[in-house]
């Protein structure tokens, strides 16, 4: 059995040479060993019984066979089947159809190739094809063999349409092929991911566990304390009971030792004398030593029993969530804070988080909670689909615990790893122009202040207070024909077409060339000695720890605290007319 076509074969009397050849096998090789050779010689005849053939003179396109003149007209004349046939002037070189140069099933007769013969008719080349038995043949094959009544066609058309039959299929298999290669590429993506997120899930699982072992720590470290409590408890009340009854022992032991002393005496007037008190004294000493003065307060044993069973069952219950295909949808995993994104500026902190690689439940949004600085409760401050978010108005020099957690319609996932954001110790700010009187004009980056009214206008700063001592300072660049500016703090609302302090939104102090006022709600109080002038330097420190206000000119301070028992959320403001110009300094120390 032929291992290519799978047909079967019998030996005959002429051995192997009675085996159908390998014609495309034998081009192939034949190709490779002569492909270099250049043919110089003109295309023969194929069908010639002259020796040498005659040149040929005409090809047809559709036999794939060259002819010379007197064989075209024996052998392939112009009229039946050859009717529609297509003649053309010969190839210059073998290489051409016909010439063997393509594989076909002819050969040039110039050419280094020998022709196919067929099997049957030694001397004959093949020129059509059978179609029933599926193997080109030879003209006397068709004439006189068993191919006669077979449907047979032009071996150049069959050859044409095999070899696009071939093509379609070669196509197929590149575009497999170039699949193939794209998926090894995804495959060697998948990977470097697998890889990747491995490492992830990894450094996730082990700040989840080391996030238990802290948390289990410092419940420890609170139950340590209240067994310290506890032992120093009962240590004190054993202490007190051991030296109020060693000194009532002591007390005891006198008295008794006395008493003896006094029996021994023989003077019956001298006992007497004594004898009543004596007793009265005894009685009393006995009556002290009353029922459970002999018992200990406190039992060596502690009433304190850990209950720790919960906790190791859910410990030994502790594994991963079940993936999406078992459980269609559960509540988000834990998300990830990217520490090198939170930061502090001033007093607002900004956090960012992302969910852990691969993560296959579905997120609707996450919350995030800070605490209130000092250690109290969380609070919800950010509710939304956004991973990045600033926080604004918090308070300054405090430190701040900030957690997040994703939620879906199945619920709110755990909370992420808590991180601590410090805010800045003194506060830097500018004046804000966004609030300030139309009339302000502002510069030096919102540093320096002036007016283009002569009606004082209130410009407030870009920092709030509400908690800490803060201090700042605004030195007057320009003071011109004894204005009244006003310095101190205000309200968010205070108004702002008026000199500063003259409504109950503002706490300031307004001064001259000479002299310096408090004013509230304009009310003028505690007038001092000693005014601005260009150059001068005017402080303001608020001190809301201690819920008062101080003013300094010079480095002096101008009186005692100005105003007290302030509390709520201050601004810095500032209000002046066209006469003065001063410039904000801030982040400096307490004086």
């Amino acid at each position: 059995t032929c291992p290519q076509c799978h047909r079967s074969a019998s030996l005959d009397q002429r051995g192997l040479r009675g085996f159908q050849r390998n014609r495309l096998l034998e081009a192939i090789v034949q190709r490779y060993q002569q492909g270099r050779a250049a043919a110089a010689a003109a295309a023969k005849c194929q069908l010639c019984d002259r020796s040498p053939p005659e040149p040929a003179a005409v090809l047809c396109e559709q036999c794939e066979v060259l002819y010379c003149a007197a064989c075209q007209l024996r052998c392939h004349p112009a009229r039946g089947p050859f009717a529609k046939h297509r003649l053309v002037p010969p190839p210059a070189h073998p290489g051409a159809p016909g010439g063997g140069g393509d594989g076909g099933g002819g050969k040039g007769a110039g050419g280094g190739r020998k022709l196919p013969t067929c099997a049957e008719h030694d001397l004959e080349n093949y020129s059509m094809y059978c179609v029933s038995c599926r193997s080109p043949v030879c003209y006397q094959c068709l004439e006189e063999g068993k191919h006669s009544k077979h449907d047979v066609k032009a071996l150049g058309a069959m050859w044409k349409q095999h070899k696009a039959q071939l093509s379609q299929a070669l196509n197929g298999v590149s575009d497999k092929a170039k699949e193939a290669k794209e998926f090894l590429v995804q495959l060697k993506n998948l990977l470097q991911q697998i890889q990747e997120n491995g490492l992830d899930y990894e450094a996730c699982l082990v700040a989840q566990c080391d996030a238990l072992v802290d948390a289990l720590t410092r419940q420890k470290a609170k139950l340590l304390t209240k067994v310290t409590k506890e032992r120093e408890h009962k240590l004190k009340v054993v202490w007190d009971q051991i030296n109020h009854c060693t000194l009532k022992l002591r007390q005891s032991t006198g008295l008794m030792e006395y008493c003896l002393e006094v029996i021994k005496e023989n003077d019956p007037s001298g006992f007497l004398q004594i004898s009543d008190a004596l007793i009265k004294r005894v009685q009393v000493s006995q009556e002290q030593w009353v029922k459970g003065a002999l018992e200990p307060k406190v039992s060596a044993e502690f009433d304190l029993t850990l209950d720790s069973e919960p906790l190791l069952q859910s410990i030994h219950q502790l594994d991963f969530i079940q993936m999406k295909c078992r459980v269609p949808v559960s509540v988000p995993p834990v998300p990830l804070l990217q520490l090198e994104k939170c930061c502090t500026r001033n007093n607002s902190v900004t956090l960012a988080w992302r969910m852990p690689p691969l993560s296959h439940n579905p997120v609707e949004g996450y919350i995030l909670e800070l605490d209130d600085g000092d250690g109290g409760q969380f609070r919800e401050v950010y509710v939304g689909k956004e991973t990045l978010c600033t926080i604004d108005g918090l308070h300054f020099n405090s430190t701040y615990n900030a957690r997040v957690k994703a939620f879906n319609s199945s619920g709110v996932g755990p909370y992420s790893k808590t991180v601590i954001l410090q805010t800045s110790d003194v506060a830097w700010f500018t004046f804000d122009p966004s609030s300030a009187h139309r009339d302000i004009v502002l510069s030096n980056d919102n540093q320096t202040a002036t007016c283009n009214s002569y009606d004082d206008r209130v410009v407030l700063g870009t920092a709030a207070f509400s908690k800490g001592v803060h201090y700042w300072e605004l030195h007057v660049d320009r003071y011109d024909n004894h204005p009244d500016p006003a310095f101190g703090i205000a309200r968010i609302n205070v108004v702002k077409d008026m000199m500063l302090g003259k409504d109950d939104k503002a706490w300031a102090m307004y001064v001259d060339n000479n002299r310096s006022w408090f004013m509230h709600c304009n009310s003028h109080t505690n007038r001092t000695e000693g005014g601005v002038s260009k150059g001068a330097t005017v402080g303001v420190l608020l001190d809301l720890n201690k819920h008062n206000l101080t003013f300094y000119i010079n480095g002096q301070q101008q009186g005692p605290p100005a105003f007290e028992n302030i509390e709520g959320v201050f601004m810095p403001a500032l209000s002046l007319n066209r006469n003065v110009q001063v410039t904000l300094h801030t982040g400096l120390e307490v004086p």
